[in-house]
């Protein structure tokens, strides 16, 4: 279970991590790993994850996928592998309630698709990130970076694993550590102004 593998990859000069959310996807990362010089490491998933993305889609090494977005969006889910399923169902949720969410896949991490999150983060003020790892060094660590390089200084919340892991099954653990649907609503409602909630 480990928790703290993105961090360590990424510090490693000129490596590349990839962390896919469906079968597809990881079929194709494996692809683009045997073309991609250097130290590659893909973080693949356990849990029989629903199938987003069809067979014939291409993913690019640097690159992420927004699932979801349109010209009125008021915040902006990140999620890799796993907490994709989760930020869509969140998303799902807040629309009920006609919150407009944008979700981005970024199954690259390293490197990040810096003009696809600093567009986001642009377009709706703010990001939450939502990871299966400690909050040091991971996906929400590489999101900031990326939005670091423009002048602008946008709202970000970080969900992560803050504590010592243990044995469950996937959902009771996404719930337990704050990184499922439930809690990814509960921070974009926090980060989002009031006349949004309210409205």
């Amino acid at each position: 279970m480990a928790l703290e593998d993105i961090a360590s990859l990424r510090a490693i000069y000129s490596s590349v991590v990839l962390h896919p959310c469906d079968a597809n996807q990881t079929a194709k990362l494996v692809v683009g790993m045997a073309d991609t010089k250097g130290i590659v490491f893909l973080r693949t998933l356990r849990p029989n994850t629903p199938v987003i993305y069809g067979p014939d889609e291409e993913f690019e090494v640097g690159g992420a996928r927004v699932l979801r977005s349109s010209d009125d969006d008021d915040i902006t889910l990140v999620g890799t592998g796993i907490t994709v399923h989760e930020a869509l169902k969140a998303a799902d949720a807040l629309e009920e309630d006609g919150i407009a969410v944008r979700v981005i896949d970024a199954y690259s991490i390293k490197p990040i698709d810096v003009d696809t999150l600093q567009a986001s983060a642009e377009a709706t003020g703010g990001l939450v990130t939502v990871e299966d790892h400690v909050p040091e060094g991971g996906l929400g660590d590489a999101v900031l970076a990326a939005l670091a390089e423009k002048d602008e200084h946008r709202r970000v919340v970080k969900l992560a694993v803050h504590e010592m892991p243990r044995s469950g099954k996937p959902e009771e653990l996404l719930g337990a550590y704050g990184i499922d649907a439930e809690h990814i609503v509960a921070a974009a409602r926090q980060l989002l102004p009031s006349e949004v909630t309210t409205s």
